[in-house]
């Protein structure tokens, strides 16, 4: 394996700018390494689409740039040359954005999300687009119209959902840096279960536009990386205002990277650590509360003030999020009909008419698990039942949000596992969808509530990664990269190196599974 993909983002950034490594070499050595393990039938197939032309030519402009000299290269951003990986529920230009949909299969998008265009501005490679569950609805990415992506500790586990595609592909080394969308933890679930940094910033604080909405009022765009601090400054990049959401907060992007480089001094003395009761014990694998104990007292050792604080409403907070999701899910993808947007599928007998269109084109472009929450939202929100279902979950969602309110007055900081449970076996939930739901009960109440979380890997349990989630009110994304970060340097400090390298059988078994 190539040293410079063991990289993290900051590394590579600072070997690119010292001359040490151009970023063609860094590029082409991540396109051989989606080569060499992402394809085949036990292949990682985290991506749908590799851009290795584009990637391959912004490389070159960055280092034709650099090697110029001058105000030119003066200007390039500090991360200019490193790769990026995207998750296929972003539009691109030049690249196909198909949500892992049927339904979208080939489609191209007219117009780059915001986050692409600052992607593009600071010039980092895109190296292609990450699979996902469709429409990224889905805790294990099995849901994806075009296969399942394998998590890189064991091929015959699942890398999380919805965005298991850009946390295999940063966990395999295939990417230093990926986004993701996180709805209901689908940035921070992959994370735990794949042994990477996944952030979910405060709702409003990075652009949705361009994101192909699922739930417009929990979608948030974030980064997946295997390093705190290389979140931090990705981050930073894409945060910021923008006109075009009207969600969009105009709060200037914080200081992210100090408060990762705060952290990584592994001091906490003054910080209030909140357990969160309701998110720990029963319902959470002994091994997973195993590590989060562990995790516990290295923060209390590094000088935090443990505290336990009760949010009595989180335990209604998985059964609302499954009623107001769904809903904004009806209307989302009411637009993909045949007649307005997406795949047209016409009946195969019988009157021609748009209703009949219609059913044939969603009945074939979308997934079971699609059409299963497209029927559950259109009843929820179904004259007679608006009230009991919808109009209630939004009352929980308050309740949730008030929880949040009296814990922050006691803690700084949140701090709870950020799955109940290790990846697990293919198939083995597949058919009981409340199973799977259940993966998210830690991480939804985040989204009920538009707060900040950060899941930052904190051992492993049977071999497996485990992650420990920060949250933090909104606005105050800062806390959960101090925090998160003190947690990375103590635990690298402990096991004597990072978690991903603890595991030296992890290439090979990728490389293993490739050439079979």
């Amino acid at each position: 394996m190539s040293e410079i993909i063991k990289l993290s983002a900051a590394a590579l950034a600072e070997k690119l700018r010292a001359g040490e490594v151009t970023s063609v070499e860094a590029v082409q050595a991540h396109l051989d390494r989606i080569a060499a393990v992402d394809g085949g039938e036990r292949g990682v197939h985290a991506f749908l689409h590799v851009n290795a032309e584009e990637a391959l030519a912004v490389a070159a402009e960055v280092d034709a740039i650099r090697a110029a000299g001058g105000a030119e290269a003066e200007a390039l951003h500090p991360m200019a040359g490193v790769p990026i990986a995207v998750k296929d529920l972003i539009v691109t230009v030049g690249q196909p954005t198909t949500a892992a949909s049927k339904m979208l299969e080939g489609w191209m998008s007219p117009y780059d999300a915001t986050v692409i265009e600052k992607v593009r501005a600071a010039k980092l490679p895109m190296l292609g687009k990450t699979n996902l569950d469709e429409f990224a609805m889905g805790s294990s990415t099995e849901h994806s119209a075009y296969g399942n992506t394998r998590n890189p500790w064991d091929l015959d586990r699942i890398p999380g959902g919805s965005g298991g595609g850009s946390a295999a592909a940063v966990a395999a080394f295939e990417a230093p840096l990926a986004l993701g969308t996180d709805t209901g933890g689908s940035i921070r679930q992959p994370g735990a279960v794949t042994g990477t940094v996944g952030v979910k910033p405060t709702y409003g604080s990075v652009s949705r536009y361009g994101a192909i909405a699922m739930a417009s009022s929990l979608d948030q765009i974030g980064p997946v990386t295997r390093t705190v601090l290389d979140s931090a400054i990705l981050h930073e990049l894409i945060g910021g205002h923008d006109e075009r959401d009207s969600t969009s907060l105009t709060d200037p992007v914080p200081s992210l990277v100090e408060a990762a480089k705060l952290g990584a001094t592994g001091d906490l003395t003054g910080v209030r650590v909140g357990v969160i009761k309701e998110l720990t014990g029963e319902g959470y694998e002994a091994g997973v509360q195993a590590r989060f104990d562990e995790s516990l007292a290295l923060l209390a050792e590094a000088g935090a003030e443990i505290v336990e604080v009760h949010c009595p409403n989180f335990k209604y907070a998985l059964g609302a999020y499954y009623l107001i999701m769904p809903s904004e899910v009806s209307s989302n993808l009411a637009k993909f009909d045949g007649v307005r947007y997406g795949q047209r599928v016409l009946p195969e007998e019988g009157p021609l008419t748009i209703e009949r269109v219609m059913g044939s084109t969603r009945a074939a472009g979308f997934g079971d698990e699609v059409k299963r929450r497209i029927i559950l939202g259109t009843y929820a929100l179904s004259a007679g039942y608006y009230d009991a279902y919808y109009g209630s979950a939004q009352k929980v969602r308050t309740l949730v949000q008030r929880d949040f309110a009296a814990a922050f007055e006691q803690a700084d900081v949140l701090v709870s596992p950020t799955s109940p449970n290790v990846a697990f076996e293919f198939g083995s939930k597949s058919d009981d969808p409340l199973a799977m739901y259940l993966n998210d009960v830690a991480t939804i109440p985040a989204n009920l509530a538009g707060v900040p979380g950060i899941s930052v890997p904190g051992g492993l349990s049977e071999g497996l990664p485990v992650g420990i989630q920060f949250l933090a009110p909104a606005r105050e994304d800062a806390r959960v990269y101090r925090a998160g970060a003190a947690l990375e340097k103590l635990l690298e400090d402990k096991w004597g190196g990072a978690l991903i390298d603890q595991a030296p059988e992890l290439a090979a078994a990728i490389e293993e599974g490739a050439a079979r």
